[in-house]
């Protein structure tokens, strides 16, 4: 039998052994994919007996000119010890069996180096091989890193250090450890040595790479220390809790089913912590992050890479988010109407689908620009052949003109998978534009377009381009979490390296040729991978319709910003089931107060279908949205210049506030406006807000920091504003093509302050313009808008 384990572990689960669903996750977790794109876990590589351990040893050389050199690296093995019926895993050095001896070194010196990239980066690599790496462009660094020359070394006996006003860099020499500091000299983390296990029972395996035993690959896993109260946030759109202490995190694109699970569509290999680094780990292999599960004292990070290319950020959370966004990129910023209202489900299946949305749309006064048709708009649903089906749209090229003359741009869904019974699935396998596996043949049943070969790319585009041409405004890029992971590509490289860059790729093809054609930065995409912030934008996947899968589609977004993207987007009400009606009330404002706003689900969920009430209540959170269109596009554009997110943890604007590194049911919306939405039906809830003072959006009421129980208003959740601001607003239009920018109402909100603040973009020049209006007199100060703007100012 191929696999006897597998067999006997579920022939004793049936004679009632462990539970099947147990030994499924047991088979996953050591290490083989029991499913399909399951997750991969990387640390069970790293306490396999088979392999050969190699510690990070001592400094060996080093030119602080040039701040390189060689690290030794001791070999290891582990082994187990039994005492007093308890068995533990030991590391022991281990004498080099290789043959011939002459040809092989028992503790290698490998290279080691600092690259000093800004006055808040530097970039740390490791080999674990004397083979050099090829020089190769990075699809997910946006341009070649900078050079800094604020960084000055220093050498004593045991140490070399490097440091500016930010921060520092201390290289020890024997034991060799990496030690980060703060501007204040607080050590931020360190890398765990042999010697920091003197104190502990719980011996830990420190900084090393492994040989393994079944292949002789490498894989490197950095070991870093962690302190009393250590907060990290990041590793992509997470739906667990923000705070990633205590997990153990799968950096390994998978389709999850909607945000509940510890699986991520968009996982991404960048995180923070609240002593005042970040590290973004240069690597598209997977990786397992354990922040503290197995042991309190360490940040093991498991690799399937055999290199260590790691860029390290000083500073606060938006000094570290804007560092981080200057080497993958800064998110684009996507057009006016795509901050607008999506109609959408699965699936408007005809002409007279799309002119029916419409016409609802308008008669029920919905504010609204964007109508997308999703599976359906082929001949057969699901099968992606880029063609409307001719019985069911007589003239598609109208109905795109009529409703671009409404008001109304559209959105068409495909993938990139092609079954068998697809029309295209012949000519992709004769042309040679798909995945292999390792014979050069289909690793799947489907067709897998390979993104890595630019012949496929062109095909794919060209395919594109006749529906971008005709009027469509953005392409939902939809799946891409399936990249065969035993697959063969055309970039020369397996699935090892291309199954996590694949939703890049993905995303890249279809932004590039949108924005060829209509000179805008828009898709609507699931995956995703470091770099893919610089093509907005993503959603959260396929909710389901409870609280927690509201709560977990919260948490998704907000840990999705804390990865360096600024735009995301959700299906209000989830997407699985019919919404409850309360439910979908409650889950209005947070879907509105968003950047990118979507109703959508598998049964249909337009307002009108429910009652007259409902309705008048999605068109009142609508209403909002589009009053607040200038706030929501200055916001958007600053967002798009700092690496920052529209849907934002509390602690971003508030890093020295303690009780704002601990929420994560509430949101800042933009820099100025606090939401808490309703997780619960009530008519309450209890809300903590940041130092300062906050004025209720709805009632006018003032707030104090910290935490109050506090009534939501007509609009079900709690709604504030910072003390000085000014929110800019406009007139009502049902769609973004209507507003007039020449005419803006400044609403102050201020309770101590004297003065307001806040920002315009007007969408014709695209340019941020700071405001200041006294709280007394209500003088405007608005630079670059003398001419182009009116303005009324109201309390």
């Amino acid at each position: 039998m191929k696999n006897k384990k597998l067999f006997l572990s579920l022939t004793l689960a049936a004679l009632g052994g462990l539970p099947l669903q147990s030994q499924a996750q047991l088979q996953i977790n050591s290490g083989s994919q029991y499913l399909m794109n399951q997750a991969k876990d990387m640390s069970t590589d790293f306490g396999d007996f088979t392999n050969i351990f190699f510690f990070a040893d001592e400094l060996s050389s080093f030119d602080v000119a040039k701040a390189s050199g060689t690290v030794r690296w001791k070999r290891y093995t582990l082994e187990s010890r039994q005492a007093f019926n308890t068995n533990t895993v030991l590391p022991v050095p281990l004498k080099m069996q290789d043959f011939p001896f002459t040809a092989y070194v028992n503790d290698p010196e490998l290279r080691f180096s600092i690259d000093f990239v800004s006055p808040r980066t530097v970039r740390v690599r490791m080999l674990t091989t004397p083979v050099e790496p090829k020089d190769e462009t990075s699809l997910m660094l946006a341009k070649e890193p900078g050079k800094d020359s604020s960084w000055k070394g220093t050498e004593t006996g045991n140490a070399v250090t490097y440091a500016n006003a930010n921060g520092s860099i201390t290289i020890e020499k024997n034991p060799w450890r990496i030690v980060l500091r703060d501007a204040k000299g607080k050590i931020m983390t360190q890398t765990r040595t042999l010697h920091d296990n003197d104190s502990t029972q719980a011996k830990i395996v420190p900084f090393n790479f492994i040989k393994r035993g079944s292949d002789n690959s490498r894989s490197i896993n950095p070991v870093f220390s962690l302190a009393p109260n250590e907060k990290i946030f990041g590793c992509g759109e997470s739906f667990g809790p923000l705070n990633k202490v205590g997990q153990k995190v799968h950096l390994f694109v998978t389709d999850p089913q909607g945000p509940e699970t510890d699986q991520q569509y968009k996982p991404i290999p960048f995180f923070m912590s609240n002593r005042g680094y970040g590290m973004f780990m240069h690597t598209s292999a997977p990786v397992t992050c354990d922040f503290g599960a197995t042991n309190i004292n360490v940040n093991k990070l498991f690799m399937g890479d055999e290199t260590m290319d790691f860029f390290v950020f000083f500073g606060e959370p938006k000094d570290i988010l804007n560092e981080y966004t200057e080497i993958v990129g800064k998110p684009g910023m996507p057009p006016l109407w795509s901050f607008g209202t999506w109609m959408s489900r699965i699936t408007y299946f005809s002409q007279k689908d799309g002119y029916d949305v419409a016409e609802n749309l308008r008669k029920h006064k919905i504010p609204s620009d964007v109508i997308h048709f999703d599976t359906g708009w082929f001949e057969t649903d699901w099968q992606c052949d880029y063609q409307f089906a001719p019985n069911r749209f007589s003239d598609p090229q109208l109905m795109l003109d009529d409703l671009k003359k409404k008001g109304f741009h559209t959105c068409l869904w495909q993938l990139p998978y092609f079954t068998p019974k697809n029309r295209f699935f012949s000519e992709l396998i004769e042309k040679d534009l798909y995945v292999k596996n390792g014979k050069g043949e289909l690793p799947y049943e489907d067709v897998v377009l390979d993104f890595s070969n630019p012949n496929t790319v062109k095909w794919y585009q060209d395919k594109l381009t006749n529906l971008i041409k005709m009027g469509v405004g953005a392409i939902k890029v939809d799946f891409g979490e399936a990249a065969p992971f035993n697959g063969i590509y055309a970039s020369g490289k397996s699935g090892f390296y291309e199954h996590n860059l694949y939703p890049l790729r993905y995303n890249k093809a279809v932004a590039d040729i949108i924005k060829e054609v209509h000179g805008e930065n828009i898709i609507w995409a699931r995956s995703a991978w470091a770099g893919s912030q610089r093509y907005p934008l993503h959603w959260g996947g396929d909710a389901e319709n409870t609280d927690m899968g509201m709560l977990g589609t919260l948490r998704g977004g907000l840990s999705f910003g804390l990865s360096g993207f600024s735009f995301w987007s959700h299906d209000i009400g989830g997407f699985v089931t019919s919404t409850p009606e309360e439910l979908y009330r409650r889950w209005l404002p947070m879907g509105f107060l968003c950047s990118h706003t979507r109703a959508h689900g598998a049964p249909p969920t337009e307002p009108w279908l429910y009652n007259e009430g409902f309705l008048k209540a999605f068109r009142q959170n609508a209403e909002l949205k589009y009053k607040l269109m200038p706030y929501v596009y200055a916001q958007a554009k600053e967002c798009t210049e700092k690496g920052l997110p529209m849907m934002r943890a509390l602690f971003v604007e508030y890093p020295h506030d303690a009780g704002a590194w601990l929420v994560e049911d509430e949101y800042l919306f933009g820099s100025q406006m606090l939401v808490a939405p309703m997780m619960e039906s009530g008519s309450e809830r209890d809300v903590y807000l940041p130092e300062g003072k906050w004025i209720d959006y709805q009632t006018g009421k003032t707030y104090a920091g910290g935490w109050h129980t506090i009534q939501t208003g007509t609009i079900p959740a709690v709604i504030l504003v910072r003390d000085g601001s000014v929110l800019p607003h406009i007139k009502l239009a049902q769609n973004t093509d209507e507003m007039d920018w020449s005419q803006l109402e400044l609403k102050v909100y201020a309770s101590d302050a004297t003065e307001a603040t806040g920002l315009v973009c007007l969408p014709s020049d695209n340019q941020l313009h700071p405001l200041t209006v006294s709280v007394k007199g209500h003088q405007v100060k608005a630079d670059g808008l003398e001419g182009k703007v009116k303005f009324k100012v109201t309390d």
